[in-house]
């Protein structure tokens, strides 16, 4: 008869089963992360989280694991934490179409969460790959900021499909357009001001238009296309789930919302990436950016309150083990904390906040613990229980702070770095006088 096998603390086991990596360069080889593939297995989609937008090396390591799971894992789609209407315009790009310049021009109004990189490297990579490489964005309209990038192109589509519908999509974007800003952070608080009769009034007409689409989608097909029908809907269902969020967050604020309120926007998201894993051929493995609180498996609790069910877990719920969420971190350095500024460009500014040590019981504790600097781990082997449950990490990093979760249940593997820096020129700062 067999013994047992022995328990260990989880740093000791994190010690003997995280697998060094040597570079951050995002053009550097890449055979330090090839342990990556056996992690990692059949997965059709594999999230690349970070603790924080605006960290220097997250936005290096994303562009390093990008090129590896393309390269070497055949992976043929980027989805990012970008708005799923503005996305075609970003795939066009990336397929050769435009001059190299534009891609500027079509990110000027974009919160700077490390889009350009990636997509400049696909162009690229397309200009001699066999099978090129698509871009797919999965987020509500502007981050939430506008409506508008949605219900224009609604409203183009009703031009050729349902004139008559026309002016609700029209009235919505009046509304709309007298609150709109670059960010949810900075959309919110206009939102709020706004007479409730006109709050009442988009709800209701985007709701109509919602309707309608569903009701007489046979005579919207039948003019059009069913892909442009598709992809028309799920623009308006971006800007229904947008308007909600202005609801759900003017709650939170003021203490009274409804429980987990705020889960709409990554319930879409999650609904983007199945879009699009639908629309393309079988086989296609999709690589999906976006912060660690979007893609853990976990609910998102603050103080012992649910506050929202985010993207991944709505796709691991879907996808079973075809979804692996990459949860990236750091034990030290500086994070980007946003703090909310109605005055600054995005809604919000960047303070350049210094990490405390790693809190008992997280994982960048664990992995200071166990000696480890850049390295990457796979989580499966310590949920079955070689590991000590006791030991088990219950908190990660979420900016400057801590969000209490299991983290062998809310990720499939994490990557450590031992220190973050914030990006230079981010482009959030206050507006000149």
């Amino acid at each position: 008869m067999s013994a047992e096998p022995h328990s260990v603390s989880f740093a000791d086991w994190l010690g003997g089963h995280a697998i060094p990596l040597t570079h951050l360069d995002p053009d550097a080889p890449l055979d330090d992360l090839e342990p990556l593939r056996d992690l990692i297995g059949h997965a059709r989609v594999v999230a690349i989280g970070e603790h924080s937008h605006f960290v220097d090396e997250f936005i290096r390591l994303r562009r390093r694991l990008v090129r590896f799971l393309v390269e070497r894992c055949g992976f043929t789609v980027l989805a990012f934490e970008y708005g799923f209407s503005e996305g075609f315009l970003l795939d066009a790009w990336g397929k050769g179409e435009g001059t190299e310049g534009e891609l500027r021009d079509h990110l000027a109004e974009s919160i700077p969460v490390g889009v350009d990189g990636p997509l400049r490297w696909i162009r690229r990579h397309n200009q001699a790959a066999p099978a090129p490489v698509r871009f797919a964005g999965i987020d509500i309209p502007a981050a939430g900021g506008s409506l508008l990038p949605a219900l224009a192109p609604v409203a183009d589509y009703l031009r050729q499909v349902d004139p008559e519908a026309l002016p609700l999509v029209q009235k919505a974007m009046r509304i709309a357009d007298s609150f709109a800003g670059a960010s949810a952070a900075a959309a919110a608080p206009a939102w709020t001001r706004l007479p409730a009769a006109d709050q009442d009034a988009l709800t209701s007409t985007l709701t109509r238009l919602l309707i309608r689409f569903r009701a007489v989608a046979p005579l919207y097909v039948s003019r059009g296309d069913r892909y442009s029908y598709d992809i028309a809907l799920h623009r308006l269902e971006g800007a229904c789930r947008a308007d909600h969020g202005f609801r759900a967050m003017a709650g939170l604020f003021a203490g009274n919302g409804l429980t987990a309120d705020t889960s709409a926007r990554d319930v879409y998201m999650a609904e983007s990436v199945l879009w699009h894993l639908e629309r393309t051929e079988p086989g296609t493995r999709i690589v999906l950016a976006a912060h660690n609180a979007h893609i853990q498996k976990t609910p998102i609790s603050f103080d012992g309150h649910l506050t929202g069910f985010p993207m991944g877990q709505h796709l691991s719920d879907a996808l079973g083990d075809d979804y692996f969420a990459l949860g990236l971190t750091s034990s030290g350095g500086h994070t980007a904390e946003m703090v909310r500024d109605e005055r600054a460009r995005f809604g919000f500014t960047i303070e350049h906040t210094a990490l405390q040590p790693p809190e008992p019981g997280s994982i960048e504790a664990a992995f200071a613990a166990a000696g480890l600097g850049l390295s990457v781990a796979g989580l499966h082997q310590a949920r079955t229980g070689t590991a000590e449950p006791a030991s088990a990490p219950d908190r990660i990093r979420l900016q400057s702070a801590f969000l209490h979760t299991p983290v062998l249940d809310a990720f499939d593997g994490i990557l450590h770095t031992p220190a973050s820096t914030v990006t230079d020129g981010i482009g959030a700062e206050s507006p000149s006088p």
